[in-house]
């Protein structure tokens, strides 16, 4: 036997004999599956943001809700991947999704040119109905290391074109430009061509509210990822043409729901590792209630429905926020409370002719912050050389520089701007959870969906 498959073998079976023979035979068979990422959510993250709601709305998160009542199975998971200790979301998702680790930046194909195929292809060949919500593009990482194989998570345009091939149920989220023949490098109008393959395609929330259910749905709301819910919320617009998480995922399960035979759906909160790249406070505590409030939609569906197994977890940490200590921590923190735009939609208003007046002036209408003249200015200075590449930051904001600023007015500081190799939450409520032990690998957790819903892990 392989040192490798000796191992992988070695952590599925602890899996399988975490709980007494007597529990397992015992232990009813989920029919249906939703997984729910929080991409990039560090421990402080989930904390905050449950600090955050209680102090706001007099309530905790869905979440957390869950361990003070002691509803879920809980654990840690290991999140590296096959080239290193701090994984991408590519090699994360497809730890999960091919259920072996693979080099960052791929998707289910090993150093070697290995091809794993990935799970929602596997429960669709078992008859099950399939699909993918996010926040970001639907053709990013995360769903993409669920669907997909590909050498490099940058192909997005011949991972929609995969898309179209494998016909999964639902696949909703950002990427218009992935799929519009304007802005596609081959200048395929990918669009008709999912409506030539009998999909239902919807292009605003109005659209997606009224979709038929007896066809396989394609939602794309906007070029790239979603705007970020704190920005969306002063958008009369953006509240009428760009839906909720919540709203994309109460119209998966209603469309998924349908098949007797079940579903699996995976469900992601993307912007809350964009923002954490960015160390935006107000954009990412409001993504994770965003997500939180998705967890609330599956749990009501879970909880009704009574076959539905749901895991909830992250791929890796990202950047460590945390409250810190020091004076004035309640009046800082609950001053994110009125904050009415993000960092991101800020620094993307201001212009090279604005001044260091213009930008107090900004910041205090819009965050409730009266930055010091030598803070606005030095804000200011990144605006004379401006560079347009680049993934997460395409013109090098100062988001960092801006970060440090706001730690005297929030009391949320940073440990960096990138992934982290945290052990990190993972909860589980329905048939099944019972079965997950307090410790597991990222790529267990393939084998255990296949386990709880009783499919073949064939191919």
């Amino acid at each position: 036997m392989k040192r490798r498959d000796f191992f992988r073998q070695g952590t599925l079976a602890t899996i399988a004999t975490a709980v007494p023979a007597s529990v397992q035979a015992g232990t009813k068979q989920a029919r249906n599956i939703i997984f729910l990422v929080s991409d990039g959510m560090s421990t402080g993250t989930l904390n905050m943001a449950d600090l955050y709601r209680q102090r706001r709305e007099g309530h905790g998160t869905h979440w957390l809700g869950l361990y003070r009542e002691n509803k879920a199975r809980r654990a840690l998971m290991d999140t590296a991947s096959a080239s290193s200790l701090v994984t991408d979301s590519a090699a994360a998702s497809s730890s999960w999704g091919g259920g072996v680790r693979v080099p960052n930046g791929s998707l289910n194909v090993g150093a070697n040119g290995e091809v794993y195929r990935p799970i929602l292809q596997k429960f669709k060949a078992a008859g099950k109905s399939v699909g993918c919500v996010t926040t970001v593009p639907i053709t990013h990482a995360t769903p993409a290391g669920f669907c997909v194989n590909s050498k490099s998570r940058g192909s997005m345009e011949d991972i929609a074109d995969q898309y179209l091939t494998l016909r999964f149920d639902v696949m909703m989220g950002g990427g218009t430009d992935v799929f519009s023949k304007e802005t596609r490098k081959d200048k395929r109008d990918l669009f008709q061509a999912f409506r030539d393959k009998d999909f239902s395609v919807a292009v605003n929330r109005d659209e997606m509210l009224k979709l038929s259910f007896d066809k396989p749905i394609l939602g794309v709301f906007h070029p790239d990822g979603l705007p970020y819910m704190l920005d969306r919320e002063q958008d009369e617009n953006l509240k009428k043409t760009i839906p909720t998480l919540a709203e994309m995922t109460k119209t998966a399960l209603a469309r998924l729901s349908r098949n007797p035979k079940g579903f699996v759906l995976q469900v992601e909160g993307g912007k809350v590792d964009w923002s954490a790249h960015a160390n935006d406070i107000g954009g990412l505590l409001n993504e994770q209630l965003a997500f939180d409030d998705a967890l609330k939609v599956a749990l009501d569906f879970a909880e009704k429905d009574g076959n539905t197994l749901v895991i909830i977890t992250t791929d890796h940490g990202n950047s460590n926020p945390g409250l810190c200590g020091g004076g004035n921590i309640n009046v800082n923190f609950d001053r994110i409370q009125k904050f009415r735009h993000t960092n991101d939609w800020i620094l993307n208003k201001i212009t090279r002719e604005d001044t260091p007046a213009r930008i107090t002036e900004l910041f205090e209408a819009e965050q409730g912050i009266v930055l010091k003249p030598d803070e606005a200015k030095a804000i200011l200075e990144n605006y004379t050389h401006l560079d347009e590449s680049g993934v997460y930051n395409a013109r090098k904001l100062p988001f960092q520089k801006l970060a440090a600023m706001q730690v005297a007015h929030t009391s949320v500081g940073w440990a960096g701007k990138d992934h982290s190799a945290d052990f990190v939450e993972l909860a589980m409520v329905g048939p099944g959870s019972e079965l997950l032990p307090p410790f597991v690998k990222n790529t267990d957790l393939h084998t255990f969906m296949l386990r709880a819903t009783g499919v073949k892990n064939e191919g």
